[in-house]
């Protein structure tokens, strides 16, 4: 099948059929990521082509899909009429399928509105991943995220209350030594307020290319260590009283902390605590990413 650009989808999808549906990310400025700084830019792929290469997988797997995942990095931004052409067609062709996700920023999924996510879940959209990396308005800035706190309580309430099911991605130490305890009580506020299905950790791992990283060697930012980065999801695991799932299904994240809160809070807290307690040397070394 066709791709263009590089591979990008959330772990959660390692087992999901892959077809592209736009192609780069049209926001494309955040200091944190990488992926599409040199290109290609975005763009949204014909209908026509995607419905070709959903006949191609019908053909090759057929009754053996179960889930789709649409990349790229912001297919939620797709015209709607699009999008559910996609989604139905998918379901038309796939026999088994069960789950159709995309990746979607919250400045895009406000621009779709509670009626358009309404119909993308009538022709079977059932999943979007969304980048909340922070509920802290100061880090959002200097991060170039492209929405507010506000709008991601928005935007993740339009989400839930379309019948979506809505992950949340949250970044540990994107706020450096500087916010960290802002950073986490912002961000468990933030979720609180939309209480998504998903709450998913990653921690922040430098990647090549990106302003953040210059910031780094410039010393205008200052990475959290490994117990700074336990003691910020400790702050973030106290202030959160939402009913979701918690995952950091990752693999720059120190501890594996899995489970459902409220009802897990303290088999969690006590897996950060036994991590504390361990020398800072147990812990991978800093790196950066190159992907």
């Amino acid at each position: 099948m066709r791709y263009e650009g590089p591979i990008y989808r959330p772990p959660s999808e390692a087992d999901s059929l892959l077809i592209q549906a736009t192609v780069g990310c049209p926001h494309n400025k955040c200091t944190f990521c990488m992926v599409y700084k040199q290109g290609p830019r975005y763009r949204v792929r014909p209908v026509e082509e995607i419905r070709e290469e959903i006949r191609r997988a019908r053909d090759e797997i057929g009754d053996r899909c179960r889930s789709l995942f649409l990349p790229a990095g912001n297919t939620i931004a797709m015209p709607t009429e699009d999008l559910v052409a996609v989604c139905r067609y998918a379901g038309e062709q796939l026999p088994a399928i069960e789950r159709i996700t995309v990746y979607g920023s919250s400045q895009y999924i406000l621009q779709k509105g509670l009626r358009d996510l309404q119909r993308l879940r009538a022709a079977g959209l059932s999943r979007i991943h969304v980048g909340l990396e922070s509920g802290d308005d100061e880090v959002l800035r200097r991060v170039k995220k492209g929405a507010t706190a506000e709008e991601h309580v928005r935007a993740g309430r339009l989400v839930v209350e379309s019948g979506i099911e809505l992950s949340e991605y949250v970044v540990l130490g994107l706020g450096g030594v500087e916010r960290t305890e802002a950073h986490a009580e912002a961000t468990a506020k933030v979720l609180n307020r939309v209480s998504p299905h998903f709450i998913r950790l990653r921690t922040l791992v430098p990647k090549v290319n990106t302003l953040l990283l210059h910031q780094i060697r410039k010393g205008r930012f200052q990475l959290l260590g490994p117990h700074g980065v336990l003691r910020e999801t400790r702050r973030l695991l106290h202030g959160l009283a939402c009913a979701s799932t918690l995952a950091s299904d990752h693999y720059t994240n120190y501890i594996d902390l899995e489970g459902r809160l409220p009802r897990d809070r303290e088999r969690l807290l006590g897996q950060l605590e036994r991590g504390l307690r361990l020398d800072e040397a147990c812990y991978r070394p800093p790196f950066v990413g190159a992907s």
